[in-house]
């Protein structure tokens, strides 16, 4: 029951954080953004306690630096630099979960799909990217290895939990996806929408790869 009720107030947390940035007044936004990473870190916190350890901590960790980058990105000064740092790490961190088990897993038919779709969405950012080249790609590579990884664990277990897990990875690219188009192509009305809504359903999909 506690993680349902949890889970509303995730998801009214998070519609008030998307709200925020069409609307006033901003503090909306310093409210709710954080807040909806935190209840999904809570629920991580209080579910999970059959999970194996490694694999729970290391999620545990991935929020905890996801929530770092989400406080980085939200302030009116420029931190893009220091909320890509923070996210990278919480990328490494679901890396070490999805291998936490099994190692890491090299699969030629999840290989080549992420490797086409990394290319595609970097040859549409690759000409606006100037100075954040380097740390962009280097981003993709490591979210894009989250998402292989996933996908790997989840062929190889075959289980809900995994299943979950690898919704919520396929969700997180797909979310920076939108951000990167918005931030280096161009704003665009619906990328916040877009972007906020799939990164939290990501997380939330990641945490209940827990239960």
């Amino acid at each position: 029951m506690t993680i349902r009720v949890l889970t509303g107030l995730t998801i009214v947390s998070g519609i008030l954080a998307i709200a925020g940035h069409y609307t006033e007044p901003p503090w909306i936004i310093y409210v709710f953004k954080p807040l909806t990473t935190i209840l999904i870190l809570v629920i991580a916190l209080l579910s999970g306690a059959d999970a194996p350890p490694a694999y729970r901590i290391a999620i545990l960790v991935g929020l905890v630096f996801s929530l770092a980058g989400d406080v980085l990105l939200m302030l009116p000064s420029d931190q893009f630099m220091l909320g890509l740092v923070s996210f990278l790490i919480a990328q490494i961190c679901y890396i070490i979960a999805f291998t936490s088990n099994r190692g890491f897993s090299f699969g030629w038919a999840s290989l080549i799909p992420v490797v086409i779709y990394g290319a595609i969405v970097y040859a549409l950012l690759a000409p606006h990217l100037g100075k954040m080249r380097l740390p962009v790609i280097a981003y993709m590579i490591v979210i894009l290895v989250m998402a292989w990884q996933a996908w790997e664990r989840w062929s190889a277990l075959d289980e809900r939990g995994a299943l979950l897990a690898f919704i919520g990875a396929a969700l997180f690219v797909l979310s920076d996806t939108f951000l990167a188009l918005n931030r280096f192509r161009g704003e665009f009305a619906a990328s916040r929408a877009l972007s906020l809504s799939t990164y939290y359903a990501a997380q939330w999909l990641i945490t209940s790869s827990l239960f």
